[in-house]
């Protein structure tokens, strides 16, 4: 066999070693390392490529195949589940999917946590989330399994990996970094009364209050839209919806602005402190 030959095979060889070693399409839910094969990759929805406009801000959708960004990620869930996404596809906050400003719709993006390591492959097929400090909005699921729940938002890298599947294309990923002990005042949430939890926590530690409200079911939805607590109030009998806590000032600050993000425009920030 010639050298020329040899290299060639040697080369066909390397391919399919690379081929075998990625993950099929269809959810990747079982921990795969590889990323999605997409041999079947779905059309892009022309009418989301169109320039479009928030809030008086402009915004161009472009094929971006090098995209690669570090920003904050937010997440979205109860509130849009079931409703049509930018690409026409249905919100599922079950499953691995996302929102971007100006990526192709549907394609397929990797998300690092990067305060713990943990990666995602998501399916981008809607638009948002609209506010400057941040460029990816999670599925309640992707925010679940990157562990960014709690806080609301969180410090990620976002790389574009191309067209997505027909359906699903999204997959867990191995850590790429150890993850950190875990802090020592993030809730976690007890059977008894949360009152007294977020009181022992609030002696070191900063929050964000949504607001008050005079109903206990209506402060407890809103909790549960928002991983929050609830907290009976002194004055008036009404009931303080509390998210956090966070360690830093800075932290508990992108988690107000989230907060706002979501409709409730008089969010504080309270240190325990």
């Amino acid at each position: 066999m010639t050298a020329r030959r040899w290299i060639g095979r040697a080369a066909i060889l390397g391919l399919f070693a690379f081929l075998a070693a990625c993950s099929t399409v269809g959810g990747g839910r079982g921990g795969s390392s590889a990323y999605p094969v997409v041999k079947n990759p779905a059309p892009v929805v022309t009418g989301t490529m169109r320039p479009y406009q928030v809030r008086g801000r402009w915004y161009t959708p472009k094929d971006q195949p090098d995209y690669e960004e570090v920003g904050l990620a937010s997440w979205y869930g109860d509130a849009f589940n079931g409703r049509p996404t930018s690409s026409g596809e249905r919100f599922d906050m079950n499953a691995l999917t996302a929102a971007h400003k100006t990526l192709p719709l549907p394609g397929l993006v990797e998300v690092t946590n990067l305060e713990n390591g943990r990666r995602l492959v998501v399916r981008i097929n809607d638009r948002g989330p609209f506010v400057d400090s941040r460029i990816i909005d999670l599925s309640r699921e992707a925010a679940k399994e990157l562990d960014l729940l709690s806080q609301g938002v969180g410090r990620v890298r976002v790389r574009y990996l191309g067209p997505a599947p027909q359906q699903g294309g999204g997959a867990l990923l191995r850590a790429s970094a150890p993850a950190p002990a875990p802090r020592t005042l993030s809730p976690v949430a007890p059977p008894a009364p949360v009152a007294t939890s977020v009181a022992a926590a609030e002696t070191s530690s900063f929050w964000v209050q949504a607001g008050l409200f005079a109903d206990a079911g209506e402060a407890g939805r809103i909790a549960d839209s928002l991983s929050g607590w609830v907290r009976a109030d002194g004055e008036g009998g009404r009931y303080r919806v509390v998210v956090g806590p966070w360690d830093s000032a800075n932290a508990a600050e992108a988690a107000r602005l989230s907060v706002m993000a979501r409709g409730y425009s008089g969010a504080l920030l309270i240190s325990g402190r």
